[in-house]
Formats: C-alpha cells, structure tokens, sequence
C-alpha cells in the first residue's frame, strides 16, 4: 500500500522532532557542565526578556531582588504541592533552603548558553506539537500514534514546568534527576510514534524471544546507568560546592561510593551488550535494520567508555560531560528502538541467515 504524502510529512516532522530532542540533551548537558542552569534567573523569559541582555548595563537596578523574590513564591507554591502529595519532608527542606536568598552574579556567557538551551527547547517543543497535529493523519488506522503523539505533548508542558521548578529550587537534585528521566520518556514516545509511523501495514517478524528479553534488560541496566550517572553528578555538585569550585582533582574521590557503583553497572552494560550483539549477529543479516542499531549502540558505548574514563582521570573536563550524557541518551535510544524493531520490521526477506 503506499504511504500517502500527509503520512510521509508526519514520518518527517517525527524524526526532526526526534533529533532536535538528543540536540536538547546535549545542550542540557552543556548547560550543567558549564554551571550555567541559574544563567536566567527566571522563566520562561530571561532577565525579564525575550532576548536576554549582553551586558550588566543592560539590567535593572533591582532585579536581584526581584527574581529573589519571585524565586521564594514560585518555591512556596511548589512545597505547598508537595505537601498535598505527602512530600512534606522535602517541602520543609525548598522552604528552609537559604541559598535561594544569594541572587547570581549576571554572567552573560552563561546566560547565553542557558538561553540557547530554552530555545533548542522551544523549537523541539514546536516540533513535537506539529507530530501531534500531523499524527492524525493515522487517526483511521491506528489511533494509538495520534494518542502517543498527543501524550508527548502533554509530558513537554510538564518538562517546561519542571524546568522552571529547577531554576527556582537552585537545581535540586532529585528534580534535576526526575527532569531527565522525563526527557528520556518524552524521548521514547517520539521514537515508538516514528516506529509505529514506519512499520504501519507491514508484516510481523518472529525472532527468538531469548533477544527479546536481553534486550530489554539491556535496556533497563542503561536506564539504571543514566540513574547512577544523575547521582554521581548530584554528588559531585555538592562537593564542588563545599569546596567553593576549588581541587577539582579531589571530586571524583569525594563522591562516595555512588560513583563505584556506576563503574560497575558500567562493566554490566558492556557485558550484556557483547551478549545481544552476539545474539544479534546469529539471529539477523547483517543488512538488518536489528544488525545496524546494534553496531551503531556498540559505537556509542566505546566512546561512552572512552568520556567516562576522560572524566575520571582528567577532573572532569566540561566536555567530556556533555558528551557523556548524550552518547548515554544515543545508547537508550538505538537499544529502545531495536527493542521495537524485535516485534515488527519492514524488513521480510533476509532478515534471518
């Protein structure tokens, strides 16, 4: 059957909004390796604008005072949330946080690459509302791509929600934690819309359910890394911290175990990889879209290797950071979409050896 043109437009707009989502992540990870997250002091605008200023001459005269104090309403507003939850011990703690009293310093290299990081996010924000708009050109055939679509919509108005509760809160770990984690499910949908887009009307693929269930462990051990990773990061945060940005050489060391433990799960990952990729290659040709995505996750996985032991050995160089992050996102998403290829594939003939 041959896929109408509004189909094909909606394949399209889907896969930009895809790559513009891993941009996103690349930019966020600059964005917290560079300690630019307080580069705007307020959302969505940036010092009050829509472009945020260049230089110190360009703000006014009170607004340390002023973001200050729209820091501790949106805060207050946030605890009383979380009281109702029944999150009250982590209200008390935004409520008792001194440290949203201490205004920042206007830096405009930092505001800059916070602001380019909203924009990126706006523009994947778009993007993603288009894939909803478009997505019902399935609606007469499978309504399950224009409800995932819209759904996606729905989590980017909580993501830019939790992004504002980020900056007033002063990055709070388990909100920055909790803010990727929702960036990588928001990640996910877009990519099982594009899957679901692509293999519409085509025919079902058995393959052995022993691929199956390592890939999805696969899977999970990647999600548990990124987990480890945000918390090794939190971590280091805070002894950077109390250290005043001061010996960098001992914040790795002072991390605690945290940062053992995400070397190990490290050694999993690579482990159960080796284990799918062999799997991989028995059960599919190499021509398989399944033999692509595996050494394309391999690839990822050696240079995730490789940025993992720059940040160890090297004090945490800013980009290794960035990079870290993205090629763990990159990982999630060849393993989820391999994952989705494993129950339906366009590919019929030759698909197995």
């Amino acid at each position: 059957m041959r896929t109408s043109a509004s189909k094909i437009r909606f394949q399209k707009i889907n896969l930009i909004a895809i790559v513009l989502l891993f941009i996103l992540i690349l930019a966020g990870g600059i964005v917290r390796s560079s300690g630019s997250g307080m580069g705007c002091p307020d959302w969505p605008k940036c010092f009050g604008r829509y472009v945020p200023p260049v230089s110190s001459s360009d703000l006014p005269a009170d607004y340390k005072q002023k973001y200050v104090a729209g820091r501790m309403k949106k805060n207050e507003r946030f605890a009383k949330t979380l009281d109702v939850f029944g999150y009250s011990d982590l209200a008390r703690r935004i409520r008792e946080d001194r440290s949203i009293l201490v205004p920042e310093e206007f830096n405009a290299a930092r505001t800059w690459t916070e602001y380019i990081n909203r924009l990126i996010g706006a523009i994947s924000g778009i993007f993603l509302l288009l894939t909803a708009v478009f997505s019902f050109s399935y609606s007469g055939d499978n309504k399950l791509i224009p409800f995932l679509s819209i759904l996606n919509v729905i989590f980017v108005g909580f993501q830019a929600w939790l992004g504002s509760i980020v900056v007033s809160t002063n990055l709070v770990a388990w909100i920055v934690t909790v803010h990727m984690m929702l960036a990588l499910g928001i990640l996910a949908l877009s990519i099982a819309t594009y899957h679901l887009a692509r293999v519409f009307n085509k025919h079902k693929l058995d393959s052995n359910p022993i691929i199956h269930v390592v890939t999805l462990f696969a899977l999970i051990i990647s999600i548990l890394q990124i987990v480890f990773g945000t918390e090794v990061r939190e971590k280091i945060d805070a002894v950077a911290s109390h250290l005043q940005g001061g010996y960098r050489n001992d914040w790795i060391s002072s991390a605690g175990d945290i940062f053992f433990q995400h070397r190990d799960v490290a050694i999993l990952v690579l482990i159960i990889n080796v284990m799918l990729y062999a799997l991989i290659r028995k059960g599919f040709s190499r021509h398989s879209i399944h033999q692509q995505l595996m050494s394309f996750t391999f690839l990822i996985i050696m240079l995730q290797i490789v940025t993992g032991i720059l940040l160890s050995y090297w004090s945490l160089p800013p980009f290794a950071q960035a990079l870290h992050i993205v090629f763990a996102s990159l990982i999630f998403g060849a393993q989820f979409y391999l994952m989705l290829n494993l129950y339906t594939s366009a590919q019929i003939q030759g698909n197995r050896r």
